[in-house]
């Protein structure tokens, strides 16, 4: 139980951290490349406005104005700028009719003119105005008798990129490995006090059911004698039921503390035949109460665990499902093989348990009906030992309601 507390803390610590460093990079990183996209937008826009026929910035280093003497450009991108003025640009002008005017290359001359006319062509085809095609940036745009597709080389700043993303993965993997150990040793620190709670309280149960046992052995033995000596009487009736009550009480509690404190004795167990038999003597039960039990039971189906604990388990649920069934009617024991485990289900009508009761059904001394307290032997105690029974087998159980039907299932794996 505090194994799977401790895993639950460790999976939250690490999702928490998972999803801010996810968010945080996604945060960064999408802000830097639509930042990075606009700069370049408007640096190759500022390119495309300056451009003319033989006359560009790449060839200029100081602004030239175009021949129709206008000077007035609606620059959105500083070109004095360093970053304007040591990017790489180049440049393929088209006409109306698909001729190429003219190739500015650059000055290093990375792409070929080849490339560039046939990347342009492309462009031009797709009808998009701009975008990123192998580490270009591009602007088409309509000079007025021509089309000019402007580039610009992003491949540094890419790669400066996927080098600081590289490192980013790799040190916040690292980061959270650290986290994760230390994640692991914050959920020991809070869940020890807890541990050691709940081993304490397991055992003054089981030392309390040891002390109590011999001075209600002692009771009972001399409320018989007494008994013997002056006959029917009601005050001895009323210490002698009440003493048969404790003595329920404290078999009950040394149950509970045998089942989670000692390991059981592990067989080969022929669960088949062992619900069958133990779900016999149910029949005359469940006939008095006015119910008929109805049994379901797949043969040769086996396992490995403690017969004396399934047993107590089988009639732990049905003994449930007769007390607690309403309106007459049937009760239904069921067994079956399902994908390697054997389920064990009791079903009987009752009222339906409030959905915030059913976590808590399994825990020690919980009664859902909280005016009853115990006048019928039974004390909140049985379903937390078919728990404990239960986990000690590597099952589960659980409760289920539906339509006025109240199902408990218990999944244990099999051979």
């Amino acid at each position: 139980m505090f194994k799977k507390s401790r895993r639950k803390i460790v999976a939250a610590i690490m999702s928490i951290l998972v999803l801010l460093w996810v968010g945080t990079l996604g945060v960064i990183y999408a802000s830097s490349y639509f930042e990075m996209k606009h700069q370049n937008e408007q640096m190759l826009e500022a390119h495309a406005e300056m451009y003319t026929i033989n006359q560009s910035v790449s060839d200029f280093p100081s602004f030239r104005p175009r021949p129709d003497g206008n000077r007035d450009f609606n620059h959105k991108f500083n070109p004095e700028s360093p970053r304007f003025q040591l990017s790489t640009f180049y440049s393929v002008a088209v006409s109306y009719d698909g001729e190429i005017l003219e190739v500015k290359n650059g000055m290093s001359a990375v792409h070929t003119d080849e490339e560039l006319v046939s990347l342009t062509e492309s462009i031009i085809k797709s009808g998009r105005n701009n975008g990123t095609e192998n580490n270009l940036a591009f602007y088409k745009t309509d000079k007025d008798g021509y089309t000019l597709v402007s580039f610009m080389d992003n491949t540094v700043i890419n790669e400066s990129a996927m080098t600081l993303f590289r490192y980013t993965l790799i040190f916040g993997g690292v980061a959270l490995v650290l986290f994760f150990f230390l994640s692991m040793y914050l959920a020991k620190r809070i869940v020890n006090p807890l541990e050691e709670s709940y081993q304490k309280q397991k055992q003054f149960i089981s030392d309390a059911g040891h002390e109590l046992k011999t001075p209600v052995s002692v009771v009972s033995a001399n409320a018989e004698l007494l008994s013997r000596e002056i006959g029917d009487n009601t005050w001895l009736k009323n210490i002698q039921y009440e003493n048969e009550r404790m003595g329920m009480l404290v078999g009950q509690l040394l149950d509970l503390a045998r089942t989670e404190n000692v390991a059981p004795q592990m067989e080969h167990i022929d669960f088949s035949r062992l619900v069958a038999g133990e779900a016999l003597p149910f029949e005359s039960v469940a006939f008095e109460k006015g119910l008929n039990l109805n049994t379901n039971i797949a043969k040769d189906i086996s396992l490995v665990g403690n017969s004396t604990q399934l047993k107590q388990i089988v009639s732990i649920l049905l003994d449930n499902a007769i007390r607690h069934s309403k309106g007459g009617g049937e009760v239904w024991l069921t067994l079956s093989k399902e994908h390697g485990v054997a389920k064990l289900s009791v079903i009987n009508k009752g009222d339906e348990i409030p959905a915030e009761q059913r976590d808590h059904i399994f825990e020690r001394f919980y009664r859902v009906d909280t005016v009853r307290n115990g006048e019928d032997k039974h004390y909140g105690l049985g379903l937390a030992i078919a728990k404990a029974i239960t986990t000690s087998h590597k099952g589960n159980i659980a409760v289920h309601c539906f339509d006025g039907f109240v199902e408990f299932r218990v999944q244990i794996p099999v051979l």
